[in-house]
């Protein structure tokens, strides 16, 4: 399964964890990602997507009809 953000396209990055002593140790970091049933009026159903914690507080201010357009 991808770990990708269907609205904002966020994608896990890849970086360092720095120790105090400096050490480097290459770690994946992953976006805050959940699974989520949205309902789409347009056509009657539920849907379920996979969206960030900062793409569910986007849809509850703008409403749906963005994530209708993008799961076409």
């Amino acid at each position: 399964m991808s770990k990708v953000c269907v609205l904002t396209g966020k994608r896990p990055k890849y970086g360092n964890t720095v120790s105090h002593a400096n050490n480097h140790v290459r770690t994946r970091f992953e976006p805050n990602l959940h699974t989520k049933r949205i309902w789409i009026e347009e056509e009657k159903r539920f849907v379920k997507v996979k969206l960030t914690a900062k793409a569910m507080k986007i849809l509850s201010k703008t409403g749906t009809a963005d994530l209708a357009k993008l799961i076409k």
